[in-house]
């Protein structure tokens, strides 16, 4: 066989073409979109209000932690943006489903600790802030957890703390870019560097960057403090348009790939009858008095993943859009996911747990600001899809390690799929297999898988009416 890809017994997923032979594979890639599910939190405290984005979700030891912002987006006259600094706030939950904002007594507001504020305009005037549990081995205990934000006319920095509340303002990290988004960071331990996705303006006219276009850029560093000149991503010659928050992160599930979310810039030229109708037009037109795009532009959320963070397969049909329209959506902000996914219980007695995702409702609107939970399939993403008529999807030679092979699948009542197992001188077939599963042992007729590992193999699915969204190989 040719060169074989040695997979081990990582999870590998149906998310691109890079185990794939396309010449042999009749089945189609398809994107999933998630479903909306109920508010999780109410941002109706004082220090809080409309404003309330860049949320940032971070697992440790069974707990979750949250990050926010607190703000508002204008005064009640609607005559000036920011009418209060902005804060950086925190919540907790152990389900993801039920949050709780604690009373942490350490920042003063209106006279009162008695809030959930970490950080406020005593550290830095706050724009967004992320954070991350650093897994680098050589990290010091007292920057075990890591901010990322905007902490100075023009510099991007580093926040550091033991704790994961008590944050202060350690170390640039660098200007090159233009940061008033959610900036994101982390320690990937296959290539033993730090890596860190920002905000920066192309195609720039003049000195107006609303004109330019917003994109995502990466840069990484060995010690979290000397960093590389941020490059654009590659998307392989797709379409250039603008695209705000990236919310990149490895998957949890299969750390060697990663996962985006950025949300979709879409400014409209001008004022349209389409606009008049759309709920809240008169309040779109007061707030154009500031700025024309406060009123024009609107967001949607496309979804990518990459296998080494710098090429990226970008789907360009939207994975989140702003929903059927009502009096606060349609509106510059809509779609900004968290960063980070919560695996949670699912509401059918039974039914094993699905992805959370989060996403905040009421931008714009003087209302508070509400965090709403998503729901979609784990690894469903994206998927190979097969029509009634038989399909197939046929690998590239890899090597695998282990004794047995699992699927996430599904299929209808008539639908189904078989595996075929082929290697030097062994093919094993699979029996039928048919349901809806996140984890289905296939089982092989004749033959033992153990007897192809450590060995190049190619795998053939043939399927019909079904979906299958990734495969692992184990004991």
């Amino acid at each position: 066989m040719p060169d074989a890809i040695n997979i081990g017994n990582r999870r590998e997923l149906f998310w691109d073409e890079y185990l794939i032979d396309t010449q042999k594979t009749t089945a189609q890639l398809r994107l999933h979109q998630p479903q909306a599910r109920e508010v999780v939190i109410d941002h109706n405290l004082p220090w809080e209000g409309d404003g309330c984005d860049f949320y940032c979700i971070l697992k440790d030891a069974g707990l979750y932690r949250l990050y926010y912002l607190g703000w508002e987006m204008m005064n009640p006259e609607t005559t000036r943006l920011l009418p209060r600094p902005v804060v950086v706030c925190y919540a907790e939950s152990q389900d993801g489903r039920t949050w709780t904002k604690p009373d942490l007594g350490i920042c003063e507001f209106e006279g009162s600790t008695a809030n959930n504020i970490i950080l406020d305009k005593n550290t830095a005037a706050f724009d967004n802030f992320s954070v991350f549990k650093d897994t680098n081995p050589d990290c010091p205990r007292s920057e075990l957890y890591k901010g990322v934000g905007l902490g100075g006319k023009d510099y991007l920095w580093c926040f550091t703390s033991e704790d994961g509340i008590h944050f202060r303002k350690s170390w640039p990290m660098t200007n090159h870019g233009k940061f008033d988004t959610l900036n994101i960071a982390f320690w990937d331990k296959h290539t033993n560097q730090y890596i860190c996705y920002i905000r920066n303006f192309h195609s720039v006219p003049g000195n107006d960057l609303n004109a330019g276009i917003r994109d995502v850029r990466w840069m990484v560093s060995r010690d979290f403090k000397g960093w590389t000149i941020p490059v654009l991503l590659d998307f392989g010659g797709a379409d250039d348009y603008p695209l705000y928050t990236n919310v990149v992160q490895p998957y949890y599930r299969a750390d060697h790939m990663y996962v985006g979310f950025p949300s979709r810039y879409v400014e409209k030229k001008q004022w349209t009858s389409n606009f008049d109708q759309l709920a809240g037009a008169a309040e779109r037109k007061t707030r154009m008095k500031l700025h024309p795009r406060y009123g024009l532009a609107i967001t949607d959320c496309v979804f990518m993943s990459s296998r080494d963070g710098k090429t990226w397969k970008r789907w360009d049909e939207a994975f989140m859009t702003p929903g059927l329209e009502h009096e606060r959506n349609w509106v510059y902000g809509d779609c900004y996911p968290a960063l980070g996914m919560i695996e949670t219980a699912n509401d059918l007695t039974g039914a094993p747990n699905e992805l959370s995702m989060y996403t905040f409702d009421n931008h714009w609107s003087r209302t508070p600001a509400k965090l709403r939970r998503h729901t979609i399939r784990v690894d469903g993403f994206v998927s190979y899809h097969a029509t009634y008529k038989p399909c197939t999807v046929a690998t590239k030679p890899f090597i695998f390690e282990g004794r047995s092979l699992s699927i996430n699948f599904a299929t209808s009542a008539i639908g189904y799929l078989k595996i075929r197992l082929v290697g030097e001188g062994l093919a094993l077939d699979s029996c039928e297999l048919f349901g809806d599963s996140l984890d289905r042992r296939v089982v092989f007729e004749a033959g033992d898988v153990a007897a192809l590992s450590g060995k190049p193999v190619t795998m053939e699915i043939t399927m019909s009416d079904a979906d299958i969204c990734s495969f692992k190989f184990g004991e």
